[in-house]
C-alpha cells in the first residue's frame, strides 16, 4: 500500500474549532501549559498536519494524540506522554491533535473515540492505541514503535531498548538495513519486482520481520491493484456478489485508497455467506490483507474477532 493520503475533507465546523481555540486559551491563561517548550511537544491543526507530522515523519518517527477538552481521560494520558516526549529529547515528536478544533482531520484519521494515539513513520501509521493507558505500558509500546522507526533508519540502533544515544554516536550508513534501504530506493523509482525481492531477502534472514512482512505484503497489494480495471472490478462485483475473486479485487481496490473498514468488511460479508473453497479463500485473503496494517490497529482487531466469530 502506498503511504496514505492524508487529504482533508468535507465542511470545516468553525464553530468547534473556535469553542475548541477558546477553550485552549482560557486553559493557558488560568494553569499555565504544561507541555514542554523545547519543540518535542507540538499542536497540529489541519493546516499544518501534512508539514508538521507527514512530512516531518520521514526523518523522525511522529506520536499523534488525538484528544479533547472535555475528555476526562485524555487528561490523564496527555501528560504522560508529554513527559515522555521531553524525556526522548527529539528522538520522537509529539503532535497533540485537538480532534473538536480539527473535526476534517478526526474524520481523515477515523477517529471514533478518543483519547486515540498513533504513530506515523516515514509518512505511514504504523501503529495506534485507544484509552489510557498506565506509563509503563506506553513506554512498552514506544518501545514496539521505535523499533520500527529504528528498521526504518530513522532512530539510532537500540533506541527502542534503552536510552537515546547521543549525537554522533552512531554511524548514520549503520541506520538502515541494506534490504530496507534496497527496498526503499526499487519503489521510489517504481521497480515493484526489486522491492519485492528485497523485501523478501530480509525475510529470509529474518522470518516474522513485521516491517519487511508489511512491506512485502504492500508491494504486493500495489502490484495487484495496477492490474485491475477499477471501474469494471466494481462492476462486476456489484453484478456478482457470489464471485470471491470480484469481491477480493474491491477489497484491495478498497485497501490501497484508504477504505479499510470497507476492504474488511466486503470480505467478512464473502465469508459469512459462503463455505468450503470460497469461503477459505475469501478467509485467507483477508488475512493477508491484515499484514499491511499494524496487529494492534484498532480496524484489524475487530476485523480478527469478528472474523473469529464466524469461522469457530
Amino acid at each position: 500500500m502506498q503511504p496514505r493520503d492524508f487529504s482533508l475533507y468535507g465542511a470545516v465546523d468553525l464553530g468547534a474549532r473556535q469553542a475548541a481555540a477558546q477553550r485552549r486559551q482560557q486553559t493557558a491563561e488560568s494553569t499555565g501549559s504544561a507541555a514542554p517548550s523545547d519543540g518535542s511537544v507540538i499542536e497540529v491543526d489541519e493546516q499544518t498536519f501534512n508539514t508538521d507530522v507527514v512530512e516531518r515523519s520521514r526523518t523522525t518517527p511522529v506520536i499523534i494524540d488525538l484528544w479533547a477538552e472535555w475528555c476526562g481521560p485524555c487528561k490523564q494520558l496527555s501528560p504522560v506522554l508529554e513527559k515522555l516526549a521531553a524525556e526522548a529529547a527529539g528522538t520522537w515528536i509529539l503532535a497533540k491533535v485537538d480532534v473538536d478544533a480539527n473535526p476534517q482531520l478526526a474524520a481523515a484519521l477515523q477517529v471514533q473515540s478518543i483519547p486515540m494515539v498513533v504513530a506515523v513513520i516515514g509518512g505511514q501509521l504504523v501503529d495506534g492505541f485507544l484509552g489510557a493507558m498506565p506509563e509503563a505500558q506506553v513506554r512498552q509500546w514506544l518501545g514496539q514503535v521505535l523499533g520500527i522507526a529504528e528498521k526504518a533508519g530513522l532512530v539510532p540502533p537500540g533506541t527502542g531498548d534503552t536510552e537515546a544515544s547521543e549525537p554522533g554516536e552512531f554511524d548514520e550508513a549503520d541506520q538502515i538495513p541494506p534490504a530496507f534501504a534496497e527496498a526503499r530506493a526499487a519503489m521510489e523509482r517504481g521497480d515493484l519486482d526489486a522491492a519485492a525481492k528485497a523485501f523478501e531477502q530480509e525475510l529470509a534472514a529474518s522470518p516474522g520481520d513485521p516491517v519487511a512482512k508489511a512491506g512485502l505484503a504492500q508491494v504486493n497489494l500495489i502490484r495487484r491493484v495496477s492490474s485491475y480495471d477499477q471501474a469494471l472490478s466494481r462492476r462486476e462485483a456489484a453484478e456478482r456478489p457470489g464471485d470471491v475473486q470480484a469481491q477480493i479485487a474491491v477489497a484491495d481496490i478498497d485497501l490501497a485508497t484508504g477504505r479499510i473498514e470497507e476492504a474488511f468488511d466486503r470480505l467478512l460479508g464473502v465469508v459469512r455467506r459462503t463455505s468450503g473453497e470460497d469461503r477459505d479463500r475469501a478467509r485467507v485473503h483477508l488475512v493477508s490483507l491484515f499484514d499491511i496494517l499494524p496487529p494492534r490497529d484498532p480496524r484489524v482487531t475487530k476485523a480478527r474477532s469478528t472474523l473469529s466469530a464466524l469461522l469457530f
